[in-house]
């Protein structure tokens, strides 16, 4: 369709097409066992496909066992999982969305509790449920926070172990059947906490000045994008900034993101924070709606590099104005698509894209049209 709001433009990105800028980002489920998926998984994800969104992400998947956030968390670390994440992106493919995956390792967060459980280091009720801890990694013996459980500091080993084991479950995600991977390098789990100074102290190739404490971040991409399809695009998740004057900065987001460009990533997704505490705990600024666009918008101009932007984007209105005024390429929602898995197809509606329902799904698209017919109550403005 001739001028569609920018939200409802299509986007390439090597060889593929969305056919919005719309993007569910992921969104931790904590119900998989054992790593494995189930209908739970399929229903949860399968809705926002339904729901008209261009992209639907899978929640971080471990490429280690002691990767995962908590025991509830998915993982690719072994071949039996890849039947729960192939319904997933079959389904999305059927219905028109992009199946997305975020790859991630846990670090020194893993082992934590389920959120309804407390959200923090695993206790004795955790462990009569059977929810026992393991040991978390990170690059250095730096806790997240008090009572927080002390990370074993990574050696070479176990780095070119981690390496490989990102380049093993990409394959897998392959296999399921994912266009698009995304490395997570955000919230203070693994690869952030590399990045970050206020828990990255080590005296290596690994730590150091901004180049020793990027080279993982870098090295595993690299081993990624070598092996994912050249027609296939290849995101990055970054912590813009760790929110305190010690850390994690914009001015390293954007170095990071030149490189990251370099070796071939498509998207920068733009979140921040989580160093310490929760997954986006400790932000610099007030949360509210489209706090942490600037930082896509940074990205995107410095680096010359396409973005995403995420963080209490709720309206169509709203999106639309983040697109149109250039500060990123990508919308990405998570709680709001938790309140209104639909939401896209209702944003097509909100800026006069679709009064229709031309593009809702056939099952009840046509329903609905009959409605709006004859019924006065539903006649568009």
């Amino acid at each position: 369709m001739t001028n569609a709001p920018h939200l409802f433009e299509p986007m390439t990105l090597r060889g593929i097409q969305t056919r919005n800028r719309v993007v569910i980002s992921p969104m931790c489920q904590y119900s998989a066992h054992e790593g494995h998926m189930d209908d739970w998984h399929l229903v949860h994800l399968g809705r926002f496909a339904t729901g008209g969104a261009g992209i639907v992400f899978t929640e971080a998947t471990a490429v280690q066992k002691s990767g995962r956030i908590t025991h509830g968390c998915p993982g690719l670390w072994a071949d039996s999982q890849i039947t729960g994440h192939a319904r997933v992106a079959q389904f999305a493919l059927q219905h028109g969305a992009i199946p997305a995956i975020q790859l991630a390792h846990a670090g020194r967060k893993g082992g934590m509790q389920r959120p309804w459980f407390g959200n923090g280091p695993l206790n004795a009720d955790d462990f009569a449920r059977g929810d026992m801890p393991w040991t978390p990694l990170g690059p250095s013996p730096v806790p997240v926070a008090e009572g927080w459980p002390v990370p074993h500091e990574m050696t070479q080993t176990q780095i070119n172990e981690l390496i490989g084991d990102f380049v093993s479950a990409a394959r897998r995600a392959l296999a399921a059947g994912y266009k698009i991977a995304e490395i997570h390098g955000a919230h203070g789990y693994l690869l952030h906490s590399f990045l970050s100074p206020l828990s990255n102290r080590r005296s290596d190739q690994y730590g150091g000045d901004l180049d020793g404490r990027i080279r993982l971040a870098l090295e595993i991409t690299q081993a990624v994008r070598d092996i994912w399809p050249d027609e296939l695009p290849l995101f990055f998740r970054t912590s813009a900034v760790d929110g305190t004057p010690e850390g994690w900065t914009l001015d390293d987001t954007v170095v990071l993101a030149n490189k990251l460009k370099a070796i071939g990533v498509d998207v920068m997704d733009c979140s921040s924070s989580g160093i310490a505490g929760s997954a986006t705990a400790g932000s610099p600024k007030k949360r509210q709606p489209g706090f942490q666009v600037e930082y896509a918008a940074r990205v995107r101009t410095d680096a010359k590099m396409a973005t995403m932007a995420v963080g209490l984007i709720t309206h169509a209105q709203q999106a639309e104005q983040i697109l149109a005024q250039g500060h990123a390429d990508l919308i990405a929602l998570g709680r709001e698509a938790l309140v209104n898995p639909m939401w896209a197809l209702h944003a097509a509606r909100d800026l006069g894209h679709d009064i229709a329902f031309e593009n809702w799904p056939e099952q009840s698209g046509w329903w609905l049209a009959s409605r709006q017919k004859t019924s006065e109550f539903y006649q568009p403005d």
